[in-house]
């Protein structure tokens, strides 16, 4: 090939390139509903193709997997909102009464008399506690208008996933078929084996995802337990646990995202409890209102799914090795936050199997 095409052909690929990184603000919101459609395609499409096979209907089996599906997100989510009202609604009344006034100036004093006399005005009076309290309270119901006010695109964002979600499962095979249709017959053996590859790829991934969420939601479910059991008296517990679990879809970060309600919950619970105040882990170390337990514990569920379940797991699910792993969720995590770590690994892992059959092709082209 002549120089100054190379030349020419590497400026082009340059400025499709910038033109893109410019375009694709505008089309991230079609991108992540596309990506998240095929997603969930992946997810149910062995059960829509198992159904089928009884109901003799495509269709059919769409709506009954995703009809299932969507109802018991709506139960969870109306249940969960439903124990946090009235998980809320229980606090804002304590606060109200006389003995919760006295049980948090007492607390006060107590944590004074503990600590040096430099740090003492660190430590809030017991109206300015109730006045936080208070705040605390009326921020949550703000924010949680401010959520449901602001949810208009969020819903329109689930409807068209939802939507496109419905389109591939009903098509799915249809569009498999168009896809070969484009591939020059010299090449159709590694077409189809490459998306063969790639199905398998993501399939694998998104079955050790759901297995890693769900160890991690046992984990600190059981975790949540053995607090109450000693005296932390943490309400929620099932639901903290499965947010836990869902939120580490996001790798190395969901066990965290379950500490801070269960703290807070178990801190509003145990106000005016001398037995709670005067916690000591192991019998040693001081922790009020168990909150360095809770800690603790996450600390031991996080360390399990990064050292084990993740790496082993979501690694083998895709055939990565440990350390590529997480290396990847680093670097994704740095170019593009948590939505970053979310693709990494499935993105890494479709990249593998396409250098593979680039690699075949390469070393095999003189026998195509």
């Amino acid at each position: 090939m002549d120089p100054l095409q190379k030349i020419y052909r590497i400026l082009l690929l340059l400025i499709l390139s910038y033109l893109g990184w410019i375009v694709l603000p505008f089309f991230s919101p079609l991108i992540l509903i596309l990506i998240f459609s095929f997603l969930l395609t992946s997810v149910f499409l062995q059960s829509v193709d198992y159904l089928e096979g009884y109901v003799k209907s495509r269709t059919l089996g769409v709506v009954a997997v995703l009809g299932l599906s969507i109802s018991v997100g709506i139960l969870f989510i109306g249940s969960f909102l439903n124990s946090l009202g009235m998980q809320i609604k229980t606090f804002s009344n304590k606060i109200q009464k006389d003995t919760f006034a006295i049980a948090v100036e007492n607390l006060s004093t107590k944590i004074k008399s503990l600590l040096p006399e430099f740090f003492n005005n660190l430590v809030p009076d017991s109206d300015k506690v109730i006045l936080m309290a208070k705040n605390f309270l009326v921020n949550i119901f703000q924010n949680v208008l401010a959520l449901l006010g602001s949810a208009g695109n969020f819903i329109f964002i689930v409807f068209m996933v939802l939507v496109f979600t419905i389109i591939l499962l009903i098509e799915y095979h249809d569009f498999k078929r168009s896809l070969v249709l484009f591939i020059p017959n010299k090449y159709l053996e590694i077409g189809l084996r490459t998306i063969y590859n790639v199905e398998q790829q993501i399939s694998k991934y998104l079955r050790g995802q759901i297995l890693a969420a769900s160890s991690v939601a046992i984990l600190s479910i059981i975790g949540l337990f053995i607090l109450n059991k000693v005296g932390a008296n943490i309400t929620l517990v099932i639901f903290i646990g499965i947010i836990a679990g869902l939120a580490n879809l996001i790798p190395m970060v969901g066990p965290f995202i379950g500490m801070i309600p269960a703290i807070l919950i178990t801190i509003m619970n145990n106000v005016g409890n001398e037995s709670a105040f005067s916690h000591y882990i192991f019998n040693i170390i001081p922790s009020p209102f168990f909150i360095f337990d809770i800690i603790l514990m996450f600390i031991v569920v996080q360390q399990i799914d990064n050292n084990f379940i993740t790496p082993l797991v979501i690694g083998e699910s895709v055939g990565l090795h440990p350390m590529i792993v997480m290396i990847v969720l680093i670097v994704g995590g740095t170019l593009m936050g948590p939505l970053g770590m979310l693709f990494a690994i499935p993105a890494t892992g479709v990249l593998k199997v396409l250098l593979r059959e680039i690699i075949f092709i390469s070393k095999n082209s003189h026998l195509l």
